[in-house]
């Protein structure tokens, strides 16, 4: 386990020497989020339409956001890297994942981490949804600023 850690930290390193025009700025909210409980439904959250292909939900806590994607078979999310810690937990579909140098097939029940600041592109194989967590809360999500995805 180890020693695979040290892999993908070597292959980040090495894609983030080759690939700085993927990382992405204004990741990380600049002011501090107010903390709160809230208890809501999936069903209660409006689905953005981010463009054709990708439509998504977002609840965000003080240091942590949960986000619920929508991606329509053969969506694209094109490769970016950024500082936030990302977990992705495939729910429905299977998505494709280009990550450390290798292809990855995340399928439903299935779960990827994706370390900060590792470049990394996704393909859905089909119609998929993802769950995925981010620390901190993804800023340009927030406020909209993701114009790779749009």
């Amino acid at each position: 386990m180890k020693h695979a850690k040290k892999k993908i930290r070597k292959a980040a390193s090495a894609n983030r020497a080759t690939t700085n025009k993927v990382a992405l700025k204004g990741t990380v909210p600049k002011r501090k989020l107010k903390g709160e409980m809230r208890h809501v439904a999936w069903g209660a959250i409006e689905i953005e339409e981010v463009n054709p292909l990708l439509g998504r939900q977002l609840v965000v806590g003080q240091k942590i956001m949960v986000t619920r994607i929508h991606l329509k078979k053969g969506c694209v999310v094109p490769e970016h890297s950024h500082p936030n810690e990302q977990i992705s937990y495939i729910t429905e579909g299977a998505l494709k994942f280009w990550i450390g140098g290798k292809e990855i097939v995340v399928a439903a029940g299935e779960v990827l981490t994706i370390p900060p600041n590792l470049p990394h592109k996704a393909e859905a194989l089909e119609n998929s949804v993802s769950v995925d967590i981010f620390d901190p809360p993804r800023a340009d999500w927030m406020d909209k600023t993701d114009a790779y995805l749009r």
